[in-house]
């Protein structure tokens, strides 16, 4: 994708689960490391796993619950959802349909077969069964934000589809990153916005709470709603039921890798392998959720880290081309279909 969730909110993340859980967004600012740098070794004593090149990817599965969680959700103004009682439920609908895979091809078909957002929007309504509703809108109009990446943008398509197929007058409007758009929605400006459960749950403790506030959301996606629940009520929000697509930081690897090691989890990864080298954003090293929290959660002995990118074209590159065995991408990336 050519853009993405903010890279600060997402680092954040990382940041406030891991200290939690020890004792999206915003993280602190600190210098970048050197292209390559050692790591701490793991407790494996298996022979280190070279990278193998392959054009496909796959991600390994978090098995220890290293992320937090970043289901989509449905995230509407409190107002407008308690004047129209068939608002939330018809967004619910559309999240009823997706998973991961599901957000994989529609991300597919939008940033690698360069359909639009909206076409691909209406051929997913009309394959899912979501085209024809009852005429429950009578015009109302409503207005569906997204954020500045495609993703984004083709969820608010989905939202705004099914309330035109169910007779509102329903329209899309991009509206840059959450800081922009989230005081949009509170307001009213904004009817409904596409929204990840724990970027959005950490991005309302700091506002609610103070930038310092410990983080509340976590690899549970019951608990974290919870606490996203609780927090829009202070801000004007209320929240439809979680899809089942997250689309969160994840660990990936050529599918050509996973099959010469026998891997499918990260694991599998740490158990089979003494070594790996490591890819990823600059701030990594740092990270909880990224180098740290696979070597402390996982005993993931990581040999070697070389500096990219946040799940961009440089880090899914350099697997393909067998620079690095192992490279932090985003769960629902269009490098992933298929």
């Amino acid at each position: 994708m050519n853009a993405r969730r903010p890279l600060l909110s997402l680092l954040a993340i990382g940041v406030l689960t891991v200290t939690a859980a020890c004792g999206e967004g915003g993280s602190s600012g600190t210098a970048s490391p050197a292209a390559s740098a050692p790591a701490a070794t793991g407790g494996t004593t298996a022979d280190a796993c070279e990278p193998v090149a392959g054009d496909a990817l796959v991600v390994l599965e978090d098995d220890q619950n290293l992320q937090t969680v970043d289901n989509i959700v449905p995230a509407v103004n409190a107002a407008a959802a308690a004047a129209d009682p068939n608002l939330v439920p018809l967004l619910d609908s559309v999240s009823a349909t997706l998973d991961t895979p599901a957000l994989i091809e529609l991300n597919s078909a939008v940033d690698v077969e360069r359909q639009t957002s909206s076409q691909v929007a209406e051929q997913y309504l009309a394959d899912n069964g979501l085209a024809a509703q009852d005429p429950v809108g009578e015009g109302r109009p409503v207005v569906v934000g997204a954020g500045n990446f495609s993703e984004s943008a083709t969820l608010a398509e989905l939202y705004a589809g099914v309330l035109r197929a169910a007779g509102y007058d329903a329209s899309t409007q991009a509206i840059g990153n959450r800081e922009t758009y989230a005081p949009a929605l509170e307001a009213g400006e904004l009817t409904v916005v596409p929204e990840y459960v724990g970027t959005l749950t950490e991005f309302l403790n700091k506002s609610v709470n103070g930038a310092d506030a410990t983080a509340v959301a976590s690899s549970d996606l019951d608990a974290t709603v919870t606490e996203l629940t609780a927090l829009g009520e202070q801000v004007g929000l209320v929240f439809g039921t979680p899809s089942q697509a997250q689309d969160q930081n994840a660990f990936a690897v050529t599918t050509a890798f996973a099959d010469e090691y026998g891997v499918a989890t990260l694991s599998e990864l740490a158990e089979t392998c003494g070594g790996v080298v490591l890819g990823g954003p600059p701030e990594c090293p740092e990270r909880p959720f990224c180098q740290p929290g696979l070597e402390e959660t996982y005993g993931l002995d990581v040999t070697e880290f070389v500096s990219l990118d946040a799940g961009g074209p440089l880090t899914k590159a350099a697997l393909q081309q067998g620079e690095i065995a192992v490279g932090l991408v985003f769960s629902s990336d269009a490098a992933l279909a298929g």
